[in-house]
């Protein structure tokens, strides 16, 4: 292969580009094809733009470009930050021919674990695709020669992750049906799930992203169906359907369980046949099970529109231990050949493909690029929840069921505290109480057994401790209503400017200050007033909006001009009071001091 350095030596980029390459082997081949993609940075943009450009456009392997002049295009680039990012260029490069772009199009995507040969899998249907569609060719020969290696979409062997993101072919064929309709079809591979690199939201993203954007979605097993694979797959499936907020329709259409490696031919046959027999044993619903189980399989029936399966054999022991296999047919068991040609024409036929819809519309090419820009931004935002691992799962819930649990006691302890028809509590006390009860609850949520440890854990006494504080508040303020001199302030803050207006007004008049006098006399009405309108609110529940600023406005004039009064005045009768009863105890000392022995007074 030609990497960017030994370019720069031929000259400057252009779609006439032509170098020399190096002797390769078929397995180099297969194994290099797909080139690895380059982080865009500010500093490379308009490089990389260039170069990835020529790097997906630009056949790079002559046995490739012999095959149907198309390649690998990595649509969907998956970071190590684990974001996705849509090539808008390259996305565009592939539908938005001017052949294309008003073509109806059928998407097939293959989809599932990791290394369990999606893209060995694909390359056999693009072999298909163009003996049928660009040779028009009729014949069962489509398979290839016998010595033929194996190319097309990147795959090898080994237990590595090899593809990442989704790749698209860059080849689109066009073909008309028989109703006269012209459409575009469309192969995708997929990043597998569950490797070592992946998260569950990378793997819910890619599987929820192609089974939205195509027609046609084959789930890829290995030797079974089993009921964790219907778990994940309802995971993704929800969280397409949560994306695309269609709760109510069907969301998506075909669904083509492929299992793999099929070793039981004795319980169900190889073949579509076989497959219908397992999967309507796997997806049956009866009242003997569990509520989840049946829960489970409703929800994948009511996710697609058609849904079926196929079991394919396993292609032999031999390839599966050779590091050298590179796809030829010759190495292949016989059984395995045989049904590849009963699954792919069962999907890729004329008469069996299935024109890609959302919401009932027939999608075109043009639209597709669209709608790959807005499902992307969906899954970079933050309006989809996290999809977590069973484990984080359950121990999230666990946890929450531990916070309920000890929250439940913390109220509980309170309102036999302060609750109801409890008196009221000094402040003091209040907060002491509170204190105690926090540290029984939390007390209870660390002796419950949890699940994710002490660190995890952690986050939920946290959560804990702020719902016990806002609990709190609201006791608090409850216990404050209860206080008869703090609810009398409103009516005695107003009641109190209104006997003193009346009395400065009355002064005022006496001294002919007239105009002062009637000041007072205002103020003193619209005291009585608002004491009225306050009294109102109170009996009749009405305008309680109204009666909280009044009770504010009160307390403002009682913090901030009666108390400080008050406490003035306070202050100095308490000091006159101290001041006399010093006096009045010093006058008793000198009388006690001029008593004599015998109790008669001295004479001074």
């Amino acid at each position: 292969m030609v990497d960017a350095g030994q370019r720069k030596q031929y000259g400057s980029y252009s779609s006439s580009y032509v170098a020399e390459k190096a002797p390769m082997t078929t397995l180099d081949e297969n194994v290099n094809r797909v080139p690895r993609q380059q982080y865009k940075t500010t500093e490379n943009m308009d490089y990389l733009g260039k170069q990835d450009r020529i790097d997906r456009l630009t056949p790079k392997d002559e046995q490739m470009q012999d095959v149907d002049g198309g390649r690998p295009v990595q649509v969907v680039l998956a970071h190590p930050d684990h974001t996705f990012e849509l090539d808008e260029d390259a996305l565009a490069e592939i539908l938005l021919h001017d052949d294309v772009k008003d073509r109806s199009v059928v998407v097939v995507s293959v989809a599932g674990a990791f290394r369990k040969g999606k893209s060995f899998l694909l390359d056999f249907f693009l072999r298909y695709m163009n003996s049928k569609y660009v040779q028009q060719s009729n014949t069962d020969t489509w398979l290839g020669s016998e010595d033929e290696p194996l190319s097309g979409f990147s795959w090898r062997g080994g237990s590595e992750r090899d593809t990442t993101g989704i790749l698209m072919w860059s080849k689109v064929y066009p073909t008309t049906l028989a109703n006269g309709e012209k459409i575009a079809v469309i192969l995708m591979d997929t990043q597998g799930a569950f490797d070592s690199q992946s998260t569950v939201r990378d793997c819910a993203t890619v599987f929820a992203l192609s089974t939205m954007l195509s027609s046609v979605q084959i789930y890829n097993l290995s030797q079974n169906i089993q009921e964790d694979d219907l778990q994940h797959l309802q995971l993704f499936t929800e969280y397409g359907r949560l994306a695309l907020e269609s709760s109510d329709s069907t969301p998506f259409q075909r669904l083509q369980f492929l299992v793999r490696d099929w070793v039981y031919p004795y319980e169900a046959d190889y073949g579509a046949n076989g497959g219908k027999k397992l999967l309507d044993k796997r997806l049956e619903i009866s009242d003997r099970q569990h509520p989840e189980l049946q829960s489970l399989r409703k929800h994948i029936k009511s996710c697609f529109s058609d849904i079926s399966c196929f079991l394919m054999p396993h292609p032999g022991l031999e390839i599966a231990t050779n590091p050298k296999f590179d796809g030829r047919l010759s190495e292949i068991q016989t059984e395995f050949k045989k049904q590849l040609k009963v699954l792919i024409p069962m999907i890729l036929a004329p008469e069996n493909l299935v024109t890609k819809k959302i919401n009932g519309q027939i999608v075109k090419a043009k639209d597709l690029v669209e709608y790959f820009k807005s499902y992307i931004n969906l899954y970079k935002g933050d309006e989809l929840p996290e999809p977590k691992s069973m484990l984080v799962a359950t121990a999230e819930a666990n946890n929450l069921t531990a916070v309920a649990e000890a929250k439940d006691l913390y109220l509980q302890m309170m309102e036999n505290v302060c609750g109801g028809a409890k008196p009221f509590l000094a402040t003091a006390h209040l907060e002491s109480e509170h204190h105690r009860c926090v540290e029984s609850a939390l007390r209870q949520f660390q002796n419950k057994r949890k699940m994710g440890g002490e660190e995890f854990s952690q986050i939920y006494m946290e959560k804990l401790i702020k719902d016990m504080d806002d609990a709190f508040s609201q006791f608090k303020a409850h216990n404050e209503s209860k206080n008869i001199f703090k609810a009398a302030r409103t009516p005695a803050v107003f009641f109190a400017i209104a006997v003193t207006m009346y009395i400065a007004s009355g002064i005022f008049g006496l001294v002919g200050l007239y105009t002062i006098a009637n000041i007072c006399n205002l103020i003193m009405g619209i005291g009585l007033l608002t004491l009225v309108l306050w009294a109102y609110i109170r009996y009749s529940g009405e305008f309680r909006e109204i009666g909280t600023q009044i009770d504010d406005l009160a307390s403002t004039i009682w913090e901030n001009f009666m108390k400080p009064l008050y406490q003035q005045f306070v202050e100095k009768s308490v000091s006159v009071a101290v001041a006399q009863a010093a006096e009045i105890a010093a006058t008793n000392s000198t009388l006690n001091a001029t008593v004599t022995a015998n109790g008669k007074p001295k004479l001074l």
